[in-house]
Order: C-alpha cells, then structure tokens, then sequence
C-alpha cells in the first residue's frame, strides 16, 4: 500500500466523498493508504499543503487563487463544494441586512473563503467593509455555529445541515448566497503541482477511488446517513436533510470535477473585493489541471 497524507477542513459534511472512499474502500482498492487529518482553522489546510507536510487537501479554493498570483505553484485538480450549501444566519434578534451594521461578521479566514463571498453580499445591501461592520476569522462552520451561539459573532455562513438546525431553533436566515450566486467554487481538491508531476501514477490512482466515491454518494442515501452520523454526530433527520440538499443541488460534482463556471464566479467576486494587482492568470482554468482527473476517467 502507498501512503498519501491528506489535509481537510473540520468535521463537517463538506468531507463526505473522504470519509465515502476511506470507509468503503475505495482508495484501498487503488491500493493506497490515505491518512486524513482535519484541522481546525482553515488557513491550516492550504500551509500544510504548501510546505509540503501533507500531499492533498481539500481545501478552500481562494487559497490557490492566492497562492498562484504570489508565485506559488498550488493548483486545482478536482472539485468538493462547486454550489454554496449556506445560509447567511444572524442572531435571533436581527431581522435584516440593515441590522448588521456595526457587528461583527463570521468569517471561515479574512483572507480568503468565506469572506469574499460575505463582503459582496453586503455591499449589494448598503453595507462596506470596514466602515459599516467587523469580520471575525472562525475558522470552519462547526465554530462559527457556536460562536453565533454564544453571541461572539452576529451572523456567518452556516452551512447544510447547521443552517436548519439554526433557523429550527430561532435564528434568522438573512439570505441564501446560492440564489444570488449559483456556481461557486467554495472548496476544491489542492496539490502542489511540482509533487503532482512527480507522483503522477499515485494521483491518478487517488483520483480514481474519488470519482468513485461521488458516484457512491450520489446512489446510496442511506449509507451516506450512516456515515455523516458516525463521523459528524448529527442527528438522523438532518443527515437525510443535508443528503437531499446535496444531491438536488449537485453541491459535490457527480464526477469529481472542479466547475470552471464556480471558480470563475469565485475569481470575479474576489477580484471586486481585493486588489490583485500581481494577478497571472484570470480565467478560471489557469488554475485547474484536469489531466489526473482525466486520466483517472479514462481508467474508469
């Protein structure tokens, strides 16, 4: 067995088509051995990524962005989070966009994520950053929900299924960033393109058994339920919910693609934000390779 070292976010349902293909042995059947860690804050992921102390991450795909446009050498090969599975949640006691000035903002990373997407959704609402409100860097959805919780933040991203549980028990969903912004590039499957060149045949074979577990994600309800119950602790019935809305949504890609569509919005939405005066490349597929996906297809 080969071993690959894979960094993702949290425990949350983003990591679905990971704990899929570890759990049913699909890039076992690739015979690889992947070991997946989850970290807590964001940023975490890609630096790991970066310095090389991990081989993949499923991480957030404005870090590559970024990345590339200071000279890095990171790049997309597969998608995760091509739709936006949130809700924009605020504190019981706000009602609308208007009531967010001068609070505080939940944010996945100030740098990048979540923020790009927060700041234009505001904007589109009276509201600039940084006069009118603050951003709080959280790290994932798993701590922006206990952070709105405990009132440290007065509104974030919430994510499927953390969005029905918080408008089930009071909280206000301001808005759903999806109808606004249909394809988004949220997370993506990130290599070092340098390691991925040399590792060609270990990449294709990863890319097999994660094409396959979006093919199993897809056609197994209740599996999926028992997975995100065992690895989330999520009750039942939100499990069923989040697997609904993923898949009638086509949140993960049915073929483990990136959507050229999802990280051009992302690139557009960011390049509004944030001045990018070093920017290389400003089509979406600059910054995918899709030949170990590819390949990995023709294989299937």
């Amino acid at each position: 067995m080969d071993r690959i070292k894979l960094a993702a976010v949290s425990r949350n349902y983003f990591n679905m088509p990971l704990w899929v293909a570890l759990q049913e042995g699909l890039f076992a059947a690739e015979g690889l051995d992947v070991a997946l860690e989850l970290h807590e804050p964001i940023d975490e992921v890609t630096d790991r990524l970066r310095d090389g102390s991990v081989d993949l991450a499923v991480g957030v795909t404005e870090h590559v962005v970024l990345d590339r446009e200071r000279g890095g050498h990171l790049t997309i090969i597969g998608g995760n989070v091509n739709k936006l599975p949130f809700s924009l949640i605020a504190g019981k006691t706000i009602k609308s966009f208007a009531d967010l000035k001068g609070k505080r903002i939940g944010v996945s990373s100030v740098e990048a994520g979540s923020s790009s997407l927060v700041m234009q959704l505001l904007a589109e609402h009276g509201l600039n950053y940084p006069a009118d409100y603050a951003l709080v860097a959280c790290g994932p959805i798993l701590t922006r929900w206990q952070m709105l919780q405990s009132g440290a933040i007065d509104a974030g991203l919430q994510g499927v299924p953390l969005d029905f549980i918080a408008i089930d028990h009071g909280f206000t969903a301001l808005a759903n960033p999806r109808e606004r912004f249909p394809d988004f590039q949220f997370t993506s499957l990130n290599v070092d393109a340098r390691w991925a060149s040399a590792h060609r045949d270990l990449v294709i074979r990863f890319m097999r058994g994660f094409i396959r577990a979006h093919e199993w994600f897809y056609a197994n309800r209740a599996g999926a339920t028992a997975i995100a119950l065992r690895e989330t602790g999520i009750e039942r019935h939100y499990a069923e919910r989040a697997w609904d809305e993923y898949t009638a949504g086509a949140i993960f890609p049915r073929n483990g693609d990136a959507g050229s569509a999802a990280v051009q919005a992302l690139i557009e939405i960011s390049g509004l934000i944030r001045a990018l005066p070093g920017r290389a490349g400003r089509k979406a597929d600059d910054y995918i390779d899709r030949s170990y996906l590819r390949a990995a297809q023709r294989d299937l």
